[in-house]
């Protein structure tokens, strides 16, 4: 029975990890699908070092989820991941220097970056589970 409860804890890790890293990796593939019009947004967005900052964009949307996915650094890239997050919050999603319905769409989609650090700060701390790359590596160096 102990057994049981580890496992359903396991892939309950491995769906969340899937789940809260399948937007980033949607929207990194369409970055680096579309890099220059990607930079030409952030530029019209106002985002500083707009080339550089769509290339953080991409390696932090989609090979970190990827990576997440895996589950493999699973435990530093959540938390890396969650600082990005926030980042991304604060500058692409600041409602309270707009009005109207761009205030409320703003609004929203800062809230949802929020409660998307939530749920990575909750995978920093409960790492992995068993079905990870993280935990294949730590079985074959030991314990």
């Amino acid at each position: 029975m102990k057994q049981l409860e580890v496992t359903g804890k396991d892939g309950i890790l491995l769906v969340a990890r899937v789940l809260i890293a399948l937007l980033f990796l949607i929207f990194g593939w369409q970055k680096l699908l579309d890099y220059s019009g990607t930079v030409q947004y952030m530029t019209h967005a106002g985002v500083p070092l707009p080339a550089l900052a769509t290339v953080i964009a991409i390696i932090m949307e989609f090979f970190v989820s990827v990576a997440i996915i895996l589950g493999a650094a699973t435990r530093p890239l959540a938390l890396l991941l969650a600082l990005y997050t926030l980042a991304t919050a604060f500058i692409g999603h600041h409602y309270w220097t707009m009005s109207g319905m761009a205030h409320f769409e703003n609004e929203i989609n800062f809230y949802k970056n929020i409660s998307i650090i939530g749920g990575l700060l909750a995978l920093y701390v409960a790492g992995p589970g068993c079905y990870s790359l993280d935990k294949m590596w730590q079985s074959k160096t030991g314990p």
